[in-house]
């Protein structure tokens, strides 16, 4: 170094210290990566969005009682193409015998066999996590192979195994995409490998790293890398940018110390504008938007921590190589553009003003989609193919869980007959009303003598139970008043001949004995289903949307009614739900992260320009880019996943505004030395280097994500976020220059030195105050 290491700064010894220790950092770092290999298969994704409802919501209250207190099992639908229905009845008995098949619903009725195609409602013995529901779909899977089949169904990891391996292919072809974009911006050939070990570190780390959170979202899980590198490829840029213009008058560990020292400051101001977006999700009532948030934030403070500590000791041991292997530079020259910039500077802003007022009133008319329904991904899988033909050959399935106080089956049964009314509702499954025998449900009440009559017990025998099921439930009263007229539910009833039987306290005939052990099972497994000790369920299948203004309208009839037989204590679960619940977070969480993010990058502006005006003009850019975006969706007219709007827009604020912070850096700087006009143009020349990479990786990540994905959640971001990406390069190389152009005198009267201002009060108060307010 050209001064002695007293003179030298912290942010200097700081430096030489990370370069002359770089083999101890080499060493942390493969001791850090070899444990993150291993903590990376620690991480427990959840694949179910409705998981990260707020906790108060309904749907997830009564999810939460579901899982709690009933079995679901899994289900699948397998459609059949060209079969007869014999043919078709036939196969469905071969179906039913495979191990771990629970049962097939199939009829000749529209809902099942339509057009010579056959549609399998399969019911597994398992859960969706069990194995045994795996394996019988396999088998199903093999059986069915030489038909036209088509088979929906969502068991284990495979959704989670499917979105792991298109983003394989999705974070290969962004490697590749940055890879060339590097090889056209960087000024050595050797900086690139230095950038993808330096990255590579750091993508490792951040995924060995997840497992500090026990679990993690699937979309968190899947786009958090390509983003990591998308969003934090910038800082190692500049660190490479400064140590190759160090370089020209240093030896090399002296340019890496003041490439260093000079990156440092400049990497972590820029990077704060990055980690405002995202921090704002973290205040999304909707859950995931935390989720989200501390992945992203967590993989860019990694990005820079490697970037700090590992990639200057790469720099200093390949030094010699980076000097060997200098290139032209092929970034293109734009002085066309930068010239055209300044012409029309008295034109385009109107434009732009324009189609900002229009992108404000279609953004806020975005047609927002709360579930996968309605939404269409470029790529499909399997899965999704076999789903939109069984919805486009038979009609969809709407499935609605009602959730009330058990115990009360005569109430159960009016409510079911009392849903069952409705043109919106096809059926209604309840426990209570499940036919038992001769045309009795399992809820309907019996005396005795009935009870005896349609099982061919002894009366006197049926009495004797009646009598101790009364002493059973200390209704003594019953005894006294009379037994012939005490009516008890048969299902009560079942249960309790069912534990004195196997007791040895009544004996019934062979005969007898078996068919009670059948209906016993039978009613244990409708149970574990449908009723534990506090709750009931019942089930309704729905023959409208899934999510429209008609069915969450329909959701308050069905509370409603539900509320007349047992209060306030009713819950409703499924699809619809959780869609009217995500319709009603989304507002909240919109007008948060709007606010939060605005308000987050406008003080990081502040402080960086110290400037009351160019702040805003940098938000307003970035702000009409983010409303220009989401009025595409408005303009095509079709619909956005709601989450997709969220996450782009924080992502957009914080990331995209780094572009305007270049540009406008520049310019304040050559402002000083030049007229407005030639400072413009330089400053695009010097800044479009820096934001064609940075750019051109974050829009290519977004893309490939979106045009890859078949999830429709983690499509939408991507193309949103590509979209978005372009749109906000093209607004801050050609509207912001101008409108910094045309404001130049706003912000000149607008800057202000803290530095001075401090002196100049203090200054103030030593001479008593004679200083006016104009003079500070």
């Amino acid at each position: 170094m050209s001064r002695s290491d007293s003179k030298s700064s912290p942010i200097e010894k700081a430096a030489a210290f990370i370069v002359d220790r770089r083999k101890a950092f080499y060493l942390i770092y493969i001791i850090l990566i070899i444990f993150s290999l291993f903590s990376s298969t620690w991480v427990s994704v959840d694949n179910n969005i409705t998981d990260y409802l707020a906790d108060e919501t309904e749907t997830r209250r009564g999810l939460t009682l579901m899982e709690d207190e009933f079995i679901t099992y899994a289900t699948a639908e397998v459609m059949i193409d060209n079969i007869s229905y014999n043919e078709a009845e036939k196969l469905k008995a071969e179906l039913e015998k495979i191990n771990g098949v629970k049962e097939i619903a199939f009829d000749n009725t529209s809902k099942h066999y339509v057009d010579a195609s056959a549609l399998f409602s399969v019911t597994f013995t398992g859960t969706a996590d069990d194995e045994i529901s795996a394996c019988a779909l396999s088998d199903i899977e093999a059986q069915t192979a030489d038909y036209d089949t088509y088979i929906s169904a969502e068991l284990g990891n495979s959704n989670a195994d499917r979105i792991a391996r298109e983003m394989n292919i999705v974070m290969l072809i962004a490697c590749v995409i940055i890879l060339t974009v590097l090889l056209l911006s960087s000024r050595t050939y050797m900086e690139i490998p230095v950038m993808i070990l330096t990255f590579g570190a750091a993508a490792l780390l951040n995924k060995g790293t997840n497992y500090m959170f026990g679990t993690i979202s699937f979309i968190s899980n899947s786009i958090a890398v390509v983003l990591q590198l998308a969003l934090a490829i910038d800082y190692a840029i500049i660190l490479c940018h400064r140590y190759t213009e160090e370089r020209q008058t240093k030896e090399a560990r002296e340019a890496v110390i003041a490439a260093l020292a000079k990156a440092i400051p400049e990497i972590s101001g820029s990077c704060l504008t990055t980690l405002s977006g995202l921090a704002a999700m973290g205040f999304m009532q909707f859950k995931i938007g935390m989720d989200m948030s501390v992945v992203l934030i967590k993989a860019i403070v990694i990005s820079i921590l490697t970037v700090f500590t590992l990639m200057p000791g790469l720099l200093m041991s390949f030094s010699s190589l980076i000097d060997k292997t200098h290139h032209r530079n092929f970034i293109p020259k734009i002085d066309i553009w930068n010239n055209m910039v300044v012409k029309l500077r008295f034109i385009t802003p109107w434009i732009f003003g324009i189609l900002v007022i229009f992108g404000f009133f279609l953004s806020g008319r975005c047609p927002y989609a709360y579930s996968y329904t309605n939404l269409t991904t470029i790529t499909k899988n399997e899965s999704q193919i076999a789903k939109e033909k069984i919805n486009d050959t038979f009609s969809t399935q709407n499935i609605l869980a009602v959730m009330v106080p058990s115990g009360d089956y005569q109430s159960e049964q009016e409510l079911k007959r009392e849903l069952e009314a409705y043109p919106e509702v096809d059926t209604v499954t309840g426990l209570a009303s499940v036919e038992a025998i001769d045309g009795y449900s399992v809820g309907d009440k019996l005396s005795p003598r009935e009870f005896s009559e349609l099982t061919d017990i002894d009366i006197e025998l049926v009495r004797l139970i009646y009598s101790a099921y009364a002493a059973d439930n200390k209704s003594y009263g019953k005894i006294v008043g009379g037994i012939d007229d005490y009516r008890i539910a048969l299902l009560d009833l079942f249960d309790f001949i069912y534990s004195v039987t196997e007791d040895g306290y009544v004996t019934l005939t062979s005969e007898q004995q078996d068919n009670l052990d059948e209906l016993h099972e039978q009613i244990t497994d409708g149970k574990h289903q449908l009723e534990s000790d506090k709750h009931t369920r019942l089930v309704l299948n729905l023959n409208i949307p899934e999510e429209s203004e008609e069915t969450f309208a329909f959701l308050n009839v069905v509370r409603d009614t539900a509320k007349k037989y047992y209060g306030d204590d009713v819950l409703l679960a499924g699809n619809s739900t959780s869609d009217y619940d995500l319709s009603a977070t989304f507002g909240r969480d919109n007008l948060i992260i709007s606010i939060l993010s605005i308000l987050f990058v406008l003080i990081v502006l502040f402080f960086t320009f110290r400037s009351a005006g160019i702040p805003f003009i940098l938000i307003l850019v970035i702000q009409g880019s983010i409303w220009i975006n989401f009025s595409f969706p408005t303009l095509q007219s079709e619909p956005l996943f709601f989450m997709s709007y969220l996450v782009v827009s924080s992502i957009q604020m914080g990331a995209n505004i780094d572009y305007a912070i270049v540009i406008t850096n520049r310019y304040t700087e050559l402002r000083r030395k030049m007229n407005k006009y030639e400072a413009i143009k330089k400053s695009l020349s010097l800044a479009f280097p820096t934001i064609f990479t940075s750019g051109s990786i974050l829009a290519s990540a977004g893309f490939a994500i979106g045009l890859l994905s078949s999830d429709a959640a983690i499509s939408s971001i991507g193309i949103c976020l590509g979209r978005g990406t372009l749109i906000s390069i093209v607004l801050v190389m050609g509207i912001l220059p101008q409108l910094l152009v045309l404001c130049d005198f706003i912000i000149e009267k607008t800057s202000f030195n803290l530095k001075d201002i401090r002196e100049e009060l203090h200054e103030h108060i030593m001479t008593g105050g004679e200083t006016n307010n104009e003079e500070i």
